[in-house]
């Protein structure tokens, strides 16, 4: 499924900050943990909760949030489908990004060992 300008436009303009409160809820109603959120996100962006919390803060875009991150080199490893789309075939870079973010969240609430969501890191 191929994703529209529209939509990887409106992608890039949400802020993490207000996608964060709906991950913390999905882990945590599945019996995670913020930590273990933390974890996923740091291991994928590189970001640790002290600067997640600053571009919260700062109300950056998706699009700020992703150029500032080292995105980890088996991100590439993350593959399936999340939210109707195939994470491996999104054309978009900054969209795949989200969508890796978004897959790793929902392999943490679904359960998934953390050493599988890390791929092997």
């Amino acid at each position: 499924m191929k994703s529209t300008a529209h939509h990887d436009e409106r992608i890039s303009k949400m802020t993490f900050g207000s996608v964060y409160p709906h991950y913390v809820t999905k882990v945590e109603k599945k019996g995670r943990t913020k930590a273990e959120l933390h974890e996923v996100i740091e291991w994928l962006t590189s970001f640790d909760e002290k600067q997640l919390q600053e571009l919260m803060d700062k109300k950056v875009t998706f699009e700020e949030f992703f150029e500032m991150a080292n995105l980890n080199p088996n991100a590439g490893l993350i593959k399936g489908v999340i939210c109707g789309y195939r994470v491996e075939e999104i054309d978009n870079p900054l969209t795949q990004k989200v969508r890796y973010l978004d897959k790793i969240v929902d392999e943490l609430a679904k359960g998934k060992k953390m050493e599988k969501i890390l791929r092997g890191s």
